[in-house]
């Protein structure tokens, strides 16, 4: 369903029959009165009786009064109808606007069976996923259900199944009179499933699962309700292909990482752990910024790859620190083509650059720098000082007086090196930050 929703709605013939009826009383009673003021006015006037007229005016007063009567009833019906139709809308909408803000496949399952519930009034539910020939019972409300939660059904069996089958929304009043319903699952839980709306996860490529919702708190489920829920599902099949897309990016990124980092090791070999420690060591500074998760994962991603750019340098041919600081650009180079790594390749890109301006390859300076760069920058240079391998082969051939690469004694001295250099080399708000936090018993030996 789509504009076929807005233009289609039951609620709308129900609003439009409630006011045909109080229109026709008002008319009703209109014309009523005209009658009887135009007949007893001119013709029966002079011939009535006090008693008979008394008689008339309670019959013409209690036809108004049954009227105005009817025609508030009506009313108040029509009212009450727009009001509930109006909050389901609301919870509809609202619940469509943050399904596409969740990206965690098991939140925006939870997030779609309660929207529904609190969209229909029903007692319970459940929402089913297809894996192969099975129905997966992925999330379970009501009383007594805890049991089913990830319980395999044939995907042709009961009601649900045979909506994910044919694709179409199912109602059903008293699911005891439907041959198709299984009582399978009530016999596990004890629960008493008395009427069913259930309706398909339906995307182009096909029904990837069902939405049911069951016992109506107040009433039956209706044609309104059935509307809803076809509609939502839809909305719901969609959040979910974009979750699963998003999971399996997210998966073959973490992949696609482990595989880099692995290959940079094995590319130079003294610089083994290096961008997992530097990752460590960073995320102390982002702890105390109160950085989000997202910046926190933002950040990490590029601890590990801010070296990527080595795997396009021959180490053993670099002579010049022209040649060396290339590894900066070229990681820029790599990650900003690859949609999952592009947030990360500007940090990658200036996590060389000072903070007095002196850095490479922009000499960007102060706060200008990423952030991101700005925190890299300590945690690499204090894992290059207390590591006895990282740099190793660098620091033979390269001297550079303006980038510290080469080990230093101990813990204490590099704290002290971080000391010296903060506000020419670093940021010295995040150099005191560091130190608060760093303890010689994370150093990996």
């Amino acid at each position: 369903m789509n504009n076929k929703y807005v233009g289609r709605n039951a609620v709308v013939d129900i609003i439009k029959h409630q006011i045909k009826i109080l229109n026709g009383i008002v008319l009703l009673i209109v014309y009523a009165l005209l009658f009887l003021i135009i007949r007893f006015l001119y013709v029966l006037l002079d011939y009535v009786s006090t008693p008979s007229l008394v008689a008339i005016l309670s019959i013409i007063a209690g036809l108004v009064v049954i009227g105005m009567y009817l025609a508030n009833n009506a009313s108040r019906n029509a009212v009450k109808t727009i009001e509930e139709h109006t909050r389901k809308l609301r919870a509809l909408l609202s619940t469509t606007r943050d399904m596409r803000e969740i990206l965690h496949g098991d939140l925006l399952l939870e997030k779609i069976l309660d929207s529904s519930l609190l969209i229909t009034g029903a007692d319970g539910g459940s929402l089913f996923l297809i894996e192969g020939d099975m129905l997966v019972f992925k999330i379970v409300r009501g009383s007594k259900v805890e049991k089913l939660t990830g319980v395999s059904i044939p995907r042709s069996q009961g009601i649900v199944g045979w909506v994910a089958d044919n694709g179409e929304v199912l109602r059903i009043d008293n699911v005891k009179e439907d041959s198709r319903f299984s009582p399978q699952t009530d016999n596990i839980t004890g629960y008493d499933t008395r009427s069913i709306l259930c309706a398909p996860l339906k995307l182009s490529s096909g029904v990837i699962g069902a939405l049911e919702i069951v016992n109506k708190k107040d009433g039956s489920f209706n044609e309104d309700d059935e509307e809803l829920i076809s509609y939502f599902a839809d909305q719901a099949a969609i959040a979910i292909a974009r979750a699963r897309f998003y999971e399996d990016q997210k998966n073959y990124e973490i992949h696609l990482t482990n595989i880099l980092i692995d290959t940079m090791d094995s590319h130079i070999y003294e610089k083994r752990g290096h961008s997992k420690r530097v990752a460590k060591y960073s995320l102390l500074i982002a702890q105390d910024l109160s950085m989000s998760e997202n910046e926190k994962q933002k950040l990490y991603r590029a601890c590990l790859l801010h070296d990527i750019g080595f795997l396009k340098i021959k180490l053993k041919e670099v002579s010049t620190k022209e040649q060396y600081r290339l590894h900066s650009q070229l990681g820029y180079e790599m990650l900003k083509q690859i949609n999952f790594y592009a947030d990360i390749a500007p940090i990658v890109l200036h996590h060389h650059e000072r903070y007095d301006g002196g850095g490479y390859p922009n000499a960007l300076k102060g706060e200008i720098i990423p952030i991101g760069s700005r925190i890299i920058a300590i945690a690499e240079a204090f894992d290059a000082m207390v590591s006895k391998d990282s740099y190793k082969y660098i620091g033979k051939k390269l001297e550079d007086d303006k980038i510290i690469t080469k080990p230093v004694s101990g813990f204490d001295n590099a704290i002290k090196e971080l000391k010296d250099n903060a506000g020419t080399q670093f940021d010295p708000v995040l150099v005191g930050i560091f130190i608060k936090y760093m303890d010689e018993s994370l150093v990996e030996k």
